[in-house]
C-alpha cells in the first residue's frame, strides 16, 4: 500500500495552510527540492540574544525564554538539512550549552518558565537537573563533526552514568531513544556502545512498550510507540530488530490514519492553534517516514 498522490497533496495542503513556518520550509526542502536556507531562517527566528532557542519551538509553551531542549531541536533541524557546520556548532550553539552545563557535566532538559506565559503543566514542574536526552545528542553531534573540546570529557562520563542509572525507564519515549542513539552511533567507546544497544533492543520488546493495539487512538503517539518510532528509515540503527512484516504493517496503519483534511493528528496542544501546530509536526514526521520507505505515490 502507498499513500496516493491525491492524499499526499491533501497532506501537503494541510501543512502549507496550517503548520508553522518551520514545518512548511522543511516540507519544501524534503519534498519540493527547496533551498535549505529557508529552514535556516525559520529556525533562527526562535533564537534569543543569549544564544539559546525559545519562543515555543515545541508548541507546548508560549514562553520566549531559551530552553535546552529547544536549542537541541534547533541544532537537529539544521543537521537534518545539512546546515550544521563545525563553525556554527562552536560559535552559535556551544557558548549557550556551556553556560547552562551543571556540575555533573550534563545540560538540563528544560527550565521552568520565569514569566507568566501559557504552557503545559509539565513545564511548571520540570526538574531542572541535567538530562541524558539533551546531553547525549549534543555529544553525538560533536563526535559526528569531529569536534574535540574539553567540555566533552565530563559530559560523556555523565551520559554513560545516566545510561546505566536510567536503564529501561525511558525506552517508551520515541523522542528520547533517537537522541540516545545519536550518541551511541558516534561514540568511540565501541564496547559500551555494543552493550547499550543490546540492552535497548531487549527492552523495546518487553511487555507494554510497543503499542500493538492498532485500534488504540493513541497508537504511535507519546508513550505508545510502534516500530517506526524507533526505525523511521530503512537504514535506522534499530531497523534490523523489527521484521519486515511488522514494519510493513505499521506503514499501512500510518497511511490508514490520515484524516480527511490531510493531517495526521495528535492529542497535544493547549489551544486550537497549538493543536494545529502539533498536527503539522506530526504530518511532516509521517510523510518523511513514508518517503523513507518508498510509500508515497509522487
Amino acid at each position: 500500500m502507498k499513500l496516493s498522490n491525491k492524499n499526499f497533496r491533501q497532506a501537503r495542503d494541510f501543512i502549507l495552510t496550517n503548520a508553522r513556518m518551520i514545518e512548511r520550509r522543511l516540507f519544501h526542502f524534503h519534498f519540493e527540492k527547496d533551498n535549505p536556507e529557508g529552514v535556516f531562517h525559520a529556525v533562527y527566528a526562535y533564537r534569543n540574544p543569549d544564544g539559546g532557542f525559545g519562543h515555543g519551538m515545541e508548541p507546548d509553551t508560549a514562553s520566549p525564554e531559551s530552553q535546552p531542549l529547544f536549542s537541541i531541536m534547533a541544532m537537529e533541524t539544521l543537521d537534518e538539512v545539512g546546515l550544521l557546520t563545525k563553525d556554527r556548532i562552536l560559535n552559535d550553539f556551544m557558548p549557550y550549552f556551556e553556560s547552562i552545563t551543571t556540575e555533573s557535566g550534563g545540560i538540563p532538559w528544560m527550565f521552568r518558565p520565569l514569566g507568566e506565559y501559557p504552557c503545559e503543566d509539565h513545564f511548571k514542574t520540570v526538574k531542572e537537573w541535567a538530562a541524558m536526552s539533551t546531553t547525549a545528542p549534543l555529544l553525538g553531534v560533536l563526535e559526528k563533526n569531529n569536534i574535540n573540546i574539553p567540555w566533552m570529557e565530563k559530559a560523556e562520563a555523565f551520559v554513560w552514568e545516566e545510561i546505566e542509572r536510567i536503564k529501561e525507564k525511558h525506552v517508551f519515549c520515541y523522542l528520547c531513544v533517537p537522541r540516545k542513539l545519536e550518541f551511541l552511533k558516534y561514540s568511540k567507546n565501541k564496547e559500551k556502545v555494543e552493550m547499550a544497544l543490546k540492552d535497548l533492543k531487549r527492552w523495546i520488546f518487553e511487555d507494554g512498550i510497543l503499542c500493538r493495539d492498532k485500534l488504540d487512538p493513541g497508537w504511535g503517539l507519546y508513550g505508545k510507540p510502534h516500530s517506526l518510532c524507533y526505525a523511521p528509515a530503512p537504514d535506522s540503527l534499530l531497523n534490523p530488530i523489527f521484521s519486515k512484516k511488522s514494519i510493513d504493517s505499521d506503514l499501512d496503519e500510518l497511511i490508514n490514519r490520515q484524516k480527511e483534511d490531510g493531517r495526521w493528528d495528535t492529542w497535544y496542544g493547549l489551544s486550537e492553534g497549538m493543536k494545529l501546530e502539533w498536527a503539522g509536526i506530526q504530518t511532516l514526521w509521517t510523510l518523511k517516514i513514508l518517503k523513507n520507505y518508498g510509500r508515497i505515490e509522487m
